[in-house]
């Protein structure tokens, strides 16, 4: 099972670089087992993993077996977890055109996409902490509770899902938006919805989750 479950993490790591969604050894994913959590090693490349390059730990960030070095943001991971009970897979990515809008300290909170307002309800931007630190948990994870993706200013973005394949959905989801985003302000700027528009579209998310 747990062998299963790298390999997943494996394949998605794999195709995540392969659309230049995770440059060179930067970001982390991980995938919560039983009572504990399986993450990506300090120093892994996502694109080149293999099944050397995870560390299984246990809520308190303690290795339990495995690399004996797991990532440096397994807290930030943990936290999502211990938030989500839903949540069973984090990517933690620096993706090419939603690291730009973190960057810039730009949200993605407008109302542009119905898609991505039915989906995600926009997607909010942490405060910038240093990468691995306490500090980055607390001001990051005040999201996790409404929000299935934060922007971290200056840093990258994590997504979190029930499955590993819709983590990396909602991760591609998010990262073409951005792009879509960025176009179109090149384009002279995006359209916005009206309240009116907004509300209908959270309406129907209402009706789906209610049916």
């Amino acid at each position: 099972m747990l062998e299963k479950l790298k390999q997943n993490l494996i394949d998605y790591g794999m195709l995540a670089g392969e659309r230049g969604y995770t440059p060179g050894i930067s970001g982390n994913i991980s995938a919560r087992f039983q009572d504990k959590i399986i993450i990506t090693s300090s120093g892994s490349a996502n694109g080149f993993l293999s099944m050397e390059d995870f560390s299984l730990i246990d809520f308190d960030g303690n290795v339990l077996e495995g690399n004996p070095k797991p990532s440096s943001e397994k807290f930030l991971h943990i936290e999502f977890y211990k938030k989500r009970k839903d949540v069973n897979a984090i990517f933690h990515f620096h993706s090419p055109y939603l690291t730009a809008f973190s960057a810039s300290g730009m949200a993605l909170t407008d109302g542009i996409l119905p898609e991505i307002i039915y989906c995600y309800d926009g997607i909010p931007l942490a405060d910038y902490a240093l990468p691995g630190s306490e500090d980055l948990v607390l001001k990051t994870s005040q999201y996790f509770d409404k929000y299935d993706i934060v922007l971290m200013k200056n840093h990258g973005v994590i997504v979190g899902s029930d499955t590993v394949k819709n983590a990396f959905l909602h991760l591609e989801t998010a990262e073409y938006y951005a792009k879509t985003v960025i176009c179109a302000k090149i384009l002279g700027g995006a359209k916005i919805l009206s309240e009116d528009e907004i509300k209908k579209i959270k309406n129907l998310r209402k009706i789906s989750k209610s049916d």
